[in-house]
């Protein structure tokens, strides 16, 4: 039987799609050794190139595409932009052995995908058979001829989540409900995603200053040169933050769901921390719905999901948020790697091409997308790093106009936090850090940030035995509990704060710039509960 390669690539696009519909990105490390499994069962493999064109084209040359070209003829690629280089690799066409069937073995197992046109679909049909043994020419890479990322410059995409439904029937023009800069590294094999509130006051290009969430609204109402209203979101946030913006998908809410149901039909699991009770949560028809989650263990589904990750009804606020929306993501995407989740996605693929093309834009071609989720499968998961703009990075104020709570961010502190995030320091050892945290000589506090009593006392004597002198301890009555996080008051001593989250094992996106006043100058050490196992380690 027969299951295109471009599909196997729309895998893991799937999955960009439900990061997207809640500002986040998830690979899909399984895609390459799932194509190899499959082959070595049996199923052959569509030239995928040609399938792209085929599905994006709707033209196809016959209802069966053959495999892979000879090396003299290989397939021609789409051109991409410089910024974005896929370079396609041909290999040698290999002829399939023929396998001897059993007639005694019965019955017939069918899997057969579904789609509108039957040229771009083949249904396969697997017969159970007497496997023989045959020697035979080595097996080429399967993925071997699809598009490659060779320009080693790092890409970044902004990944937009609209707040429509197809319920609705509007056309729009529409605000982001959230938004998400993603930050690729191909020669280190890097990932960083930020999480921009929607309530940042910015200056928009050409227009007057606005919530950064109008930004595609202005552009589509607009008809914004170069590509309506994700092209003045990418301006806005380029202009802004002072990086540059490459790319950019935007998706709705019926592509979150669509997507998540496919994957995943019995849930996803997720883990609530706190209580969060929302008597007015946005429906899809511009009402309100009662929506509650208690702390526990749970296995969400779809629309579940989408509720918890859009709730903003937590003292946090939409800082909250953009933290659940990326516990969401690395719960859909241990979802996607497992194996049930890949097989749903496979069976499902056309219909959901089809269905779903309405719901989302992208300037990504079918290239990128492809070699994109190539090079996702090559980074390892302690490689992605997540932040957020949250209160530490921005001052809460009225709008001009005296009528609007809004943020006003703090620009440097920001760029700091970019580039903690996007430019990860991870080839320094512990001990070059030390000396340059030596330099510094800063003051280091510890603050209780949970329930947990003489906490920060036990925190303290963990450091000592560290070899690290702690200046005094206290309590911060304000913060969450949850995962430790360090404050540098000041922003003058960066290397302590990362030499102290390297001793902890804690990764650098939760160093903070120190900006609530319990200290004048240094860097405090704010205890969660996870650090319970990190002290017990030590005992």
């Amino acid at each position: 039987m027969r299951i295109s390669g471009w599909l196997l690539g729309l895998i893991g696009f799937g999955v960009l799609f439900v990061a997207t519909a809640i500002c986040s990105f998830a690979t899909f490390s399984l895609t390459r050794q799932t194509v190899i499994d499959l082959q070595r069962t049996g199923i052959l493999l569509d030239d995928p190139v040609a399938m792209v064109r085929c599905v994006g084209t709707g033209q196809c040359e016959g209802e069966d595409i053959q495999a892979v070209a000879a090396v003299d003829d290989g397939p021609s690629i789409i051109a991409v932009t410089p910024l974005f280089t896929a370079t396609p690799v041909t290999v040698a066409q290999v002829e399939p052995t023929t396998v001897p069937q059993n007639p005694e073995l019965t019955p017939t197992m069918d899997l057969t995908l579904q789609a509108s046109s039957p040229q771009n679909f083949i249904t396969p049909t697997v017969e159970p058979a007497a496997v023989v043994v045959q020697p035979s020419a080595p097996t080429a890479d399967p993925l071997g001829e699809l598009p490659r990322i060779t320009d080693p410059r790092q890409i970044r995409i902004l990944l937009l989540g609209i707040d429509q439904r197809s319920e609705t029937g509007e056309s729009g023009p529409f605000r982001t409900d959230t938004m998400m800069l993603l930050n690729i590294d191909p020669v280190r094999k890097t990932v960083g995603v930020l999480s921009l509130p929607r309530d940042l006051w910015v200056n928009i290009p050409n227009f007057q200053p606005q919530r950064i969430n109008t930004a595609n609204f202005i552009g589509d109402n607009a008809n914004y040169p170069g590509g309506g209203g994700p092209a003045l979101a990418m301006e806005t946030v380029s202009t802004n933050f002072g990086v540059r913006v490459d790319k950019y998908l935007s998706v709705n809410f019926d592509v979150f769901t669509a997507i998540v149901d496919t994957i995943a039909p019995s849930g996803v699991p997720v883990t609530v921390n706190e209580v969060i009770d929302d008597p007015d949560y946005p429906d899809d028809r511009y009402g309100t719905i009662y929506v509650r989650f208690d702390p526990g263990e749970y296995r969400m589904d779809a629309e579940t999901l989408l509720q918890y990750a859009r709730t903003r009804a937590t003292e946090g606020g939409d800082f909250d948020r953009a933290r659940r929306q990326q516990q969401v993501l690395d719960a859909v995407r241990a979802e996607v790697l497992s194996a049930g989740g890949v097989l749903n996605f496979i069976s499902q693929a056309p219909r959901l091409w089809e269905e779903l093309s309405n719901n989302y834009r992208t300037n990504l071609t079918y290239d990128e997308i492809i070699s994109l989720g190539l090079l996702m499968s090559e980074i390892e998961r302690d490689n992605i790093h997540y932040a957020v703009i949250d209160n530490l990075y921005v001052t809460f104020g009225l709008s001009p106009n005296g009528e609007d709570m809004v943020l006003y961010p703090d620009y440097g502190s920001i760029s700091d936090l970019i580039q903690r995030v996007f430019f990860p320091q991870t080839q320094l050892t512990p001990a070059e850090i030390k000396s340059r945290a030596d330099v510094e000589n800063a003051q280091i506090y510890v603050y209780n940030g949970t329930n947990i009593v003489g906490l920060a006392n036990d925190t303290r004597e963990w450091f000592t035995g560290q070899g690290v002198l702690i200046t005094d301890v206290g309590n911060d009555t304000n913060f969450d509990g949850l995962q430790t996080e360090i404050r540098d008051y000041g922003g003058t001593h960066p290397w302590t704060a990362r030499y102290i989250a390297s001793i902890m094992g804690i990764p650098q996106e939760r160093i903070r710039p120190g900006g609530d006043g319990l200290i004048a100058e240094g860097v405090m050490i704010v205890a969660g509960q996870d650090i319970l196992p990190i002290l017990g380690a030590s005992q």
